[in-house]
């Protein structure tokens, strides 16, 4: 007796950018209602109707689902542990340069102010920013530091670029947008060196 089944097909899934679109559509709800924290992979898929191994074969992460979804323009999350883990003289210095230097680009800068802008002017936007931040960027710099303050001194560092961000960027304070990445680099380093390893 042979098996007359048609054999399965290698390759992308029939209907998959259908798929990857309720995917989207679903994590967008779902982190809007629940939260970053809140929210999980496998309630994304539950609401868009999909295994949860398909939104991993998409997306990866929790993090980059939340990226792709919301628009993230810069994934700290990916880069700033290998400036964590690099000499640790410097740390304040290059955490300034990388993500100022981020913002320059034209796209990252255009997407980071809208985002930047909804996070301060909507009561479901800032929670759900606030704790991607938390979750996978201040955990990470909490776990670089000896200190009995970590989660405090990583507050205080997340306090000073965003407060750096929304000036620059935003508000447009003119000192702030006339001066160079280099400069901006060198006073705010050593106050983030400070509260880092201080």
């Amino acid at each position: 007796m042979t098996d007359k089944s048609a054999p399965r097909r290698r390759g992308r899934p029939r209907g998959a950018s259908d798929s990857r679109a309720r995917i989207i559509g679903a994590a967008v709800d779902e982190f809007g209602e629940q939260g970053y924290d809140g929210s999980t992979i496998r309630s994304i898929a539950a609401r868009a109707g999909v295994d949860s191994a398909l939104v991993h074969h998409y997306f990866g992460t929790k993090a980059d689902l939340f990226a792709e979804a919301v628009g993230v323009p810069m994934r700290p999350d990916l880069d700033v542990p290998g400036i964590l883990a690099g000499p640790r003289e410097d740390v304040g210095e290059r955490l300034v340069r990388y993500i100022l230097g981020e913002w320059e680009k034209p796209e990252v800068r255009r997407r980071g102010v809208l985002l930047l802008r909804a996070t301060v002017s909507s009561k479901l936007a800032t929670p759900l920013f606030a704790g991607f931040l938390t979750r996978e960027l201040l955990s990470r710099v909490t776990a670089s530091m000896d200190a009995p303050d970590a989660e405090l001194r990583a507050g205080l560092v997340a306090s000073q670029i965003g407060g750096l961000l929304l000036a620059r960027y935003v508000l447009k304070v003119p000192p702030l947008v006339d001066a160079t990445v280099d400069d901006i680099a060198a006073q705010v380093g050593p106050t983030l060196q400070r509260y880092l390893f201080g």
